[in-house]
């Protein structure tokens, strides 16, 4: 890889979660229109039409937010989306290491069940943590911008706190952790096909309010009886497309970032 070099020393814990939070963050600024795309496409359909705009397909979809609500109607969200990576990438990715060698008792070459095992781990983990964080992100991404159309929200800090007096607790932890878990797996065509119906409801079961559905499974089952099976694929392209463009920035970032971190600690020791 061209850049900095590999230190000689594995990085310790806290290098890698600080890394693994600052490049998911520079991931998500580059690829967030994407991921605003598929949440409009995978709510529309669930309530009528705001101002009667319709979207079609993700470059479909990203041009007619430009055009009726700006550019900055792209990055709706971005604030929350940045607050979720700095929480869940940095202990998804920055602890998962840590936590394969917790299984394998420190053995090299792990098998496949234990680097499952640990992505399984540490994404519950991270989930659990990030939550409130992905609410508040789903929430203002399918909120609109228009002119006459009163706005759910007016910022991140008093989305959590509207979300928390007028939901509780319940409200920033929604009952979806089941759909993250396939994220474990990894990124690709075939982990997009497995994920696209767990996404759609858990997009669809965040952005809901109070009494629309009793659970996750609830919002399933009315979007298979109104909308039908396809509904459980809207949104997969822009969620194909992010999900292969994130992994690529993230990671790359990710390595480079560990390694520069590396190269001033060890001027800082050196200096000590």
């Amino acid at each position: 890889m061209v850049g900095l070099k590999p230190s000689d020393v594995p990085p310790p814990l806290g290098v890698k979660m600080a890394s693994a939070g600052a490049a998911a963050c520079i991931a998500d600024i580059v690829t967030f229109p994407l991921d605003t795309a598929k949440v409009r496409l995978q709510i529309q359909g669930e309530a009528k039409a705001v101002g009667g705009i319709r979207y079609r397909g993700v470059f479909g979809t990203i041009s007619t937010m430009v055009r009726t609500e700006g550019p900055r109607s792209l990055y709706n969200g971005l604030v929350a989306g940045l607050q979720r990576q700095l929480c869940f990438a940095s202990i998804r990715i920055g602890l998962y290491d840590n936590v394969k060698n917790f299984y394998t008792g420190g053995k090299d070459n792990p098998g496949v069940l234990v680097r499952i095992l640990a992505g399984c781990t540490t994404g519950a983990m991270a989930v659990s943590f990030a939550q409130p964080t992905d609410v508040v992100k789903v929430r203002f991404q399918a909120q609109t911008n228009l002119d006459g159309v009163a706005r759910r929200y007016s910022g991140t800090m008093q989305a959590y706190k509207h979300i928390f007096q007028n939901e509780g607790i319940r409200g920033l932890w929604k009952d979806n952790l089941p759909c993250h878990f396939v994220s474990a797996f990894g990124a690709g065509f075939v982990t997009t096909v497995i994920a696209s119906p767990v996404d759609v409801v858990k997009t669809r079961y965040m952005n809901s309010p109070p009494g629309q559905y009793k659970s996750a499974i609830n919002c399933a089952w009315t979007m298979l009886t109104k909308e039908g099976p396809t509904a459980f694929y809207k949104g997969f392209v822009p969620s194909f497309l992010r999900l292969g463009s994130w992994n690529v920035v993230m990671f790359v970032s990710f390595e480079q970032i560990k390694r520069a971190m590396m190269v001033t600690k060890k001027r800082i020791d050196a200096t000590n």
